[in-house]
């Protein structure tokens, strides 16, 4: 028998549970996110005999996976959680198709029942595989002809590679308790041979030349190519738009930046996007929200993908690659030029036109809120988490973020009670960096248990609630379409006693005079610290 203590950090490489932390260790894995129970206990056992991983115990498996979400986006990992069978790993599912949807690098340590055991109605047995085949990038079911090691490492290959996403691994207790024995192992073939884009390249020189009026759109999918935009954008002074997912990709306080488009996104985007004649995008999904009615948009302007997916036939040129990669080959062979000084003119003009600002009103509005916030943490270069409502498209609108990786959202899936838990995840993998979750009343409380996360850990997360008493993107959804009739008042706790339950920072804003003296509190304080900001219960967006 291998007998260990912690002392000696070693892990029983002679079970499969062990072996299995043992890969996680190789992998550099440092942080996991989870909630422990009787299928994956070995794991939680095997766990305590190493200082290389610190398990994050949320109090909630969706927060799990958000705070995983959170990691991830903002270090360039992959995330890891680990939660056990039945409800343990059904409460998965929302983050699980969070990360899809917004293509986040995941591995979901998932337990499962034995697999003697799957016969007639056991306790905490549900098919894995089946529930999460449309939500997860792909899907493992351990069983005992796998090598633990081998399933591990093509998971993470596989979660941060191409169009990134979660990876799901079922893990049946009874193999996770069970000897590690050596398997034959699986050849993953990567081809990291550089393509070549020439013929894409002459198309787009061509396009760009016979174009009057060329913008550029950058996505989620263009994360990794902030500085071949940059430097694209400023040899050829082309303007420049975004998804919310592209938002901080490229400096949002430059002249050039025109907001981010779509359903929720600004005035002058939107209008400068319906005037131009070339539209060229960059990491860009084009989904409902971004495009509004999507078999309109663009009807009157090419449009050109460079994208790891093919997006639509309709497109004047489609090119499928990494944003990175084919900038980078763009810029070494195009020395034309494309300026165009009477467009550029004329975005500017346009821009200008839509940015005046009136701060004369006595209610607290979110978007001075942000404004104010935004100057104020500029000297920090916060990372900014939201949650899902109006204050996460005003937040797109109104806070500057010049950096990648600064602005952190649930895009795809619209996820209320994300901020808080990946606001968590971020600190853990940017402890230097001032952590905002930006908030409303009614996502707070989808996750508010994180709370007592935060205190355990001491995870200083700036939690900043526009707390208007409604629903606010539903309650204006209803005002325009029908007939003001709400279901959305909600009848709130007092959030600063919640903060004082778990022996937390808070204070309350009621008015434009409190809100700097609140912030600056809120950043001093060394923990976790609320902000209760009473906005305009009806304000719009």
């Amino acid at each position: 028998m291998n007998i260990q203590t912690k002392n000696k950090n070693i892990i029983n490489t002679q079970t499969v549970a062990g072996k299995l932390v043992n890969s996680l260790i190789e992998l550099g894995v440092d942080s996991i996110f989870g909630y422990p129970g009787a299928s994956v206990l070995s794991i939680y056992n095997e766990l305590s005999y190493t200082n290389k991983i610190t398990h994050y115990l949320v109090r909630h498996e969706q927060a799990a996976v958000h705070a995983a979400e959170g990691y991830a986006r903002t270090s360039g990992k992959v995330g890891v959680v680990l939660v056990t069978s039945g409800p343990g790993f059904t409460n998965t599912i929302t983050g699980i198709a969070n990360a899809y949807s917004d293509s986040t690098p995941l591995v979901i340590l998932a337990g499962d029942v034995p697999t003697t055991s799957k016969q007639g109605k056991i306790f905490q047995n549900v098919d894995i595989l089946p529930m999460t085949k449309s939500c997860a990038k792909k899907v493992y079911t351990l069983n005992q002809n796998d090598d633990i090691e081998h399933i591990i490492e093509e998971a993470f290959t596989v979660a941060n590679t191409g169009v990134k996403g979660p990876v799901v691994i079922a893990l049946p207790r009874d193999i996770l308790e069970s000897e590690y024995k050596t398997k034959s192992k699986n050849i993953i073939e990567n081809d990291e041979r550089k393509k070549d884009y020439s013929k894409a390249i002459e198309k787009l020189k061509t396009l760009l030349s016979d174009a009057r009026k060329p913008l550029i759109l950058v996505g989620g999918g263009a994360t990794n190519a902030s500085e071949q935009i940059t430097d694209l954008v400023k040899k050829y002074n082309l303007p420049l738009v975004s998804t919310l997912m592209g938002i901080g990709i490229y400096p949002s306080d430059d002249e050039l930046y025109m907001g981010m488009i779509g359903i929720n996104g600004s005035n002058a985007a939107n209008t400068i996007l319906n005037n131009c004649d070339l539209l060229i995008s960059f990491g860009v999904a084009f989904s409902d929200r971004s495009t509004c009615k999507r078999a309109n948009f663009g009807s009157n302007t090419k449009i050109v993908s460079v994208n790891l997916n093919l997006i639509s036939e309709n497109f004047e040129l489609q090119i499928k690659a990494d944003v990175k990669e084919f900038i980078e080959q763009f810029l070494l062979v195009s020395n034309e030029k494309y300026t165009r000084p009477n467009w550029l003119n004329q975005v500017i003009a346009i821009k200008e036109e839509f940015t005046a600002d009136d701060n004369t009103s006595k209610c607290l509005h979110s978007s001075y809120v942000l404004a104010t916030l935004s100057e104020h943490t500029r000297k920090y270069e916060p990372i900014v988490v939201t949650d899902v409502g109006q204050h996460q498209m005003l937040t797109a609108q109104f806070y500057n973020f010049n950096k990648p990786g600064k602005f952190i959202t649930s895009g795809g899936m619209g996820t209320m009670g994300f901020g808080l838990p990946a606001a968590m995840g971020a600190y853990v993998a940017n402890r230097d960096n001032l952590i905002l979750n930006i908030t409303g009343d009614g996502s707070f409380q989808m996750n508010l248990q994180e709370l007592a996360t935060c205190r355990e850990h001491n995870i200083p997360v700036k939690i900043i609630i526009m707390n208007n008493g409604y629903l606010g993107m539903v309650r204006q959804m209803q005002e325009k379409i029908y007939n003001n009739r709400y279901q959305v008042e909600m009848t709130n706790p007092d959030f600063v006693k919640i903060a004082e339950a778990y022996d937390l920072f808070a204070i309350r804003v009621t008015n434009k005079d409190e809100l700097i003296p609140a912030i600056n509190k809120a950043i001093a304080h060394k923990g976790t610290a609320i902000v209760d900001i009473k906005i305009d219960s009806f304000e719009e967006i």
